[in-house]
């Protein structure tokens, strides 16, 4: 009787003990499961946080890159945020950590709002700024073409004035002379007999020119294209001029009728052919004539 009492009781025992066995087993395999898909979901938010944080290291390189003047601001905010990525990729992932870096990425998102928007009220005020700069640029341009066109007006202006206060001549001849003892000249057409060469020509009223003492380089060449008379040298800038004879006269605002003669060379004669006068006020041909010697 004793021995199926201590039967029974082994039993119960071993019943207890089997069920706490097996409810022990069932609670550790439910920690274990909730734990992995605790592990699971911690992954899965840390790596979203990951995503998020990727996309807004983006928007300010999108933003400093829309930038023509760096922005200081924006770029310690890109670098706090890289360094916030660096740092959640060797984290340990457990709820305190990753709430941690939640904190901190909503904190930054409210922070890059308002830098972000800061960011766009500065490029409208640029874009603004670089309109009225290039109106400004425009007026400038504008300014400058109509004073260089002052500017070649008034140097074209100048250059009329000055070509037209110089002394001009007309009725420009020349022709050979018999000189008489008594000092009469009679005109000829014969080289042999010509004594002299007389070049005789009117300087034209000019009231652009100041009155007073003026002169006009004379040059007569003659068939052979000898410079005849002094035939010395006058340098004129970058010209050369040969002249025969300088006519020195003083000039009253009008009309002037004047007569030069030209000698021939160690009182030889003339020799036959086409000769050329010219008649310079200075470097420039005012007058030019021919004439025949027979």
């Amino acid at each position: 009787m004793e021995n199926n009492k201590s039967n029974l009781g082994l039993k119960v025992g071993l019943g207890i003990a089997l069920v706490l066995f097996l409810g022990a087993t069932f609670i550790s395999f439910n920690l274990f499961n909730e734990k992995k898909e605790t592990e699971a979901q911690l992954t899965e938010e840390k790596e979203l946080v990951m995503k998020d944080l990727n996309n807004m290291s983006k928007q300010y390189d999108l933003a400093i890159q829309d930038n023509e003047i760096k922005n200081e601001k924006l770029a310690e905010a890109k670098e706090r945020i890289d360094g916030l990525i660096d740092s959640l990729k060797v984290s340990e992932t457990n709820v305190r950590s990753l709430w941690r870096y939640k904190q901190k990425y909503l904190s930054l998102q409210k922070e890059m709002d308002v830098l972000l928007e800061e960011n766009d009220r500065l490029k409208i005020e640029n874009e603004l700024l670089a309109t009225s700069l290039d109106s400004t640029k425009l007026q400038l341009e504008e300014r400058s073409m109509f004073t260089d066109s002052l500017l070649v007006q008034n140097t074209e202006l100048a250059e009329v004035v000055e070509n037209a206060s110089v002394l001009q001549t007309v009725d420009l001849k020349g022709f050979g002379v018999i000189e008489r003892t008594s000092g009469k000249l009679i005109p000829t057409e014969r080289a042999r007999r010509s004594d002299k060469l007389r070049v005789c020509f009117t300087v034209a009223k000019n009231t652009l020119v100041q009155p007073g003492d003026q002169e006009l380089y004379v040059q007569v060449i003659d068939p052979n294209n000898n410079t005849l008379g002094v035939n010395e040298q006058i340098q004129f800038e970058e010209k050369t001029l040969n002249y025969s004879l300088v006519s020195k006269f003083n000039y009253e605002n009008t009309n002037l009728n004047i007569c030069e003669f030209v000698e021939p060379d160690n009182d030889e004669k003339f020799e036959k052919g086409r000769y050329t006068v010219n008649v310079f006020n200075k470097k420039d041909l005012v007058s030019t004539t021919e004439f025949t010697l027979r």
